[in-house]
């Protein structure tokens, strides 16, 4: 019965043919065309038998595979039933003290250590993405007149994720992959989903072209979970009140206010009144430097009132010790990333007067407060050399990317890390990623038996399945990290995201926050994994837990 049906596509392709005395004269010429006599009727016949075992056989050897494939899947299927004993028992990795390398760093190389202040050496809670939100949108309704109706806009932290990036033309939100392809599911014009037809009228294809690529700013530091959110809600107002507007002009407004935010001192006066609400714990890692002999500095772009506010909350325990007795050189208003390339003077900060000196700094004292100033004066003053000195920043682009190319160590602060590792973790989410796998091996292989010109309706049936199921794997796993983007660092198809590409390219390892260092010797060596397939912390559940189970 097998072989029979085999044989029935044979049959159909053989009763669709056409055999009319005008095509067997056009098919036999161009039969002949190649020779340079004329073929006999028997040659034609005998050809055209060998033609018909040889598909035949084709055939028979494409639908054998199949099957193959089909036993394959419903066993696999069986087992999707329970979650192996295999996988409950596959490592975990520890999400409140891992340390990810990209590029090995030998520690006791390492001799100086700096730091960022926001988002890297002080640890802000959600609630500071709603504060952030709420005084922008205030701002835009004060000093750019957007309508009133808009100060009914809530932060929502379920939509977001960082590393998004904005088109500046067209109003879409865009989660992109390594290559800079949109995630078929990470398009966004407000609030609203585009689908892949949509995207590919936006367009023209899912991979963003380098002319394209010119229109989009990245949404990368930890200030990129509350923007993201304004843009989006403010564009998704005039798409609902049918109002036209630019793009660009959202994302400039947004960008100015939350700067303004920033600069101006609003968030700084917001969390140091309730810095219990805001702000985390540090302390026990700078003394760990401090005690190995390791220089320490600070280097951020916030004003030192602030800085000096949070530090001594976070690094002063009662004793008389200032915090500032920590750092070598403490650096405020620096203007990163200008501060890479210029060539600004260092000016020292008087704390009492709230005033800058005139004077020329050729050396740096501690217990002293520098503002501005630039990378080449910074280490000609100090005479510290790229390679012996890590710097930390939550930033890729702001913090991260000057040093990078000035020879320091790099490491990125990335405070949803721990989340995002809980959430790998999960015995349910291995169990999703297990089936996926094993899915998408399957549908290799199933592309790889039959050309689409000869897909027979098993092969069909087959594909169709096996897309259905992994699809439902795709939206678990991406539910279970962010229901509208999924995960930071992968895409929905397990693949690296933009983000993690630009990880890889300024950051030499990533953590969530400095502290973990304190877990590992300051004459450790930080290794590479061996077998690192994507990121790091990224733990990739194979399909063989699934077989012959």
């Amino acid at each position: 019965m097998a072989s029979f049906r085999r044989l029935l596509p044979l049959c159909s392709s053989f009763n669709r043919t056409s055999f009319s005395s005008s095509g067997v004269h056009e098919g036999f010429i161009a039969n002949v065309r190649g020779y340079s006599g004329i073929a006999s009727s028997e040659q034609t016949v005998s050809k055209f038998g060998e033609g018909l075992k040889q598909n035949e056989a084709e055939n028979f050897e494409s639908n054998d595979d199949i099957d193959k494939i089909r036993i394959e899947f419903d066993a696999a299927k069986r087992s999707f039933l329970k979650i192996p004993e295999a996988l409950k028992g596959m490592p975990k990795t520890n999400p409140e003290a891992g340390i990810f390398v990209i590029k090995g760093i030998r520690l006791d190389l390492i001799q100086v250590y700096g730091f960022d202040y926001d988002f890297t050496l002080a640890h802000y809670s959600d609630n500071l993405q709603s504060l952030i939100y709420d005084l922008a949108k205030e701002h835009m309704l004060n000093e750019f007149r957007y309508p009133e109706v808009c100060m009914s806009f809530r932060y929502d932290p379920s939509f977001p994720i960082r590393g998004l990036y904005y088109d500046k033309q067209n109003g879409y939100l865009l989660k992109l992959d390594f290559f800079g392809s949109i995630e078929p599911d990470g398009c966004f014009y407000g609030r609203r989903q585009l689908t892949e037809k949509q995207i590919e009228e936006v367009y023209g294809t899912r991979h963003i072209g380098r002319d394209q690529a010119r229109k989009l700013v990245g949404l990368m530091d930890f200030f990129c979970f509350s923007e993201a959110c304004l843009i989006a809600d403010m564009v998704q107002y005039f798409v609902d009140a049918k109002l036209e507007f630019d793009a660009c002009y959202i994302y400039e407004d947004v960008n100015r206010a939350i700067q303004h935010v920033h600069r101006s001192g609003l968030v700084h006066r917001g969390i140091l009144s309730d810095p219990h609400r805001y702000l985390g714990q540090l302390l026990r890692f700078l003394r760990m430097l401090k005690e190995k002999g390791k220089k320490i500095f600070l280097l951020t772009n916030s004003p030192y009132s602030f800085v000096d506010g949070g530090m001594q909350f976070m690094l002063e325990d009662g004793s008389r010790d200032s915090w500032r007795e920590l750092f070598d050189v403490v650096i405020a208003k620096a203007n990163k990333p200008e501060f890479y390339t210029s060539e600004h003077p260092f000016r020292c900060y008087d704390t009492e007067k709230d005033t800058l000196a005139f004077t020329k700094v050729d050396k740096f004292l501690q217990n002293k407060i520098y503002y501005h100033g630039s990378l080449k004066s910074f280490l000609q003053i100090t005479k510290w050399k790229g390679p012996e000195v890590i710097y930390f920043g939550d930033h890729l682009f702001s913090d991260l990317r000057g040093p990078s190319k000035a020879g320091w160590r790099t490491a990125a602060i990335i405070h949803e890390l721990e989340n995002e590792i809980r959430i790998q973790n999960d015995d349910s989410y291995r169990f999703e990623q297990a089936k996926f796998n094993i899915l998408q091996e399957l549908l290799g292989r199933l592309h790889a038996t039959v050309a689409n010109s000869k897909s027979s309706d098993a092969y069909k049936l087959l594909k169709d399945e096996l897309n259905e199921e992994r699809q439902k794997s795709r939206r678990m796993m991406k539910r279970m990290f962010n229901t509208s983007f999924g995960a930071t660092f992968l895409t929905d198809k397990g693949q690296e995201s933009a983000f993690a590409y630009h990880i890889h390219q300024y950051a030499d390892v990533y953590t969530s926050k400095p502290e973990n260092f304190v877990y590992n010797s300051p004459e450790r060596w930080l290794h590479v994994p061996f077998d690192v397939k994507i990121m790091p912390h990224h733990v990739k559940v194979p399909s063989s837990l699934f077989k012959n189970r």
